[in-house]
């Protein structure tokens, strides 16, 4: 077999952000890091590439082996290179963040590893630069929830706007006019209408409302934006 001659053999290991909505909290996956160092540490899904898969490949079975879910879209987000990011051996990490409706995946988190739910505003300490990755994922998706309305990747088949407004509200971890995120999300032509009213909160109860899959598909340049666009941003949340 010919190999490249003096050339440094690098680990590459896999780190899967997965971000979740309950109804009412914004929330990320961990699990307890299962071999030394920092063994029993929280920590992202991680493992390591195997040299026949590719990294899409090793991302869905590194999932599916630390947690049992499967069939989780995931996006290649970006490498991690710091050359001392691993105290053990030099290993280059790529991270995937995936947005998930945890009511549908709950009964298949495997309890091997203790996977377990956390809110984005309350996570514990993490390993080597973990906490890096997921600060970047969060400012890459409140950028692209300000362009596209992503985040219903992570709402049920019917939601309230008061499920809407919570979702959107943990990602950005601030609080939103009320009357005129109602408005605008009204207005953006996404949602349909639904018969039904939760009423689980109040007597009153909210309406619920299904994505217009068709609108969602089409609409890019439709999307009416229930956050200040992008420009306006403060740079820390870009």
């Amino acid at each position: 077999m010919i190999k490249y001659s003096g050339q440094t053999r690098l680990l590459v290991a896999v780190d899967c952000i997965i971000f979740g909505f309950d109804g009412e909290t914004f929330k990320l996956l961990l699990i307890q890091r299962g071999f030394a160092p920092e063994k029993k540490k929280w920590s992202l899904m991680g493992g390591f590439l195997k040299t026949d898969e590719c990294l899409d490949t090793a991302a869905n079975r590194i999932l599916h082996q630390l947690t049992g879910l499967e069939n989780v879209f995931m996006d290649q987000m970006k490498a991690f290179s710091n050359p001392r990011r691993d105290p053990v051996e030099r290993t280059i990490a790529v991270a995937y963040v995936a947005l998930i409706d945890i009511q549908k995946y709950k009964q298949q988190l495997s309890p091997e590893f203790h996977a377990q739910w956390f809110p984005i505003n309350e996570l514990p300490p993490l390993i080597f630069d973990h906490t890096e990755m997921v600060e970047m994922a969060k400012n890459k998706l409140r950028y692209q929830a300000a362009l596209h309305p992503v985040l219903f990747e992570l709402l049920p088949e019917k939601f309230t706007l008061p499920h809407l407004l919570a979702l959107y509200e943990g990602l950005y971890e601030t609080e939103f006019d009320k009357r005129n995120f109602s408005r605008k999300a009204l207005s953006s032509g996404l949602l349909i209408k639904l018969d039904e009213k939760d009423k689980g909160n109040s007597k009153r109860g909210a309406f619920f409302y299904k994505l217009h899959k068709e609108k969602y598909k089409e609409g890019l340049q439709t999307f009416l934006n229930f956050i200040p666009k992008p420009e306006n941003l403060p740079q820390s949340q870009i």
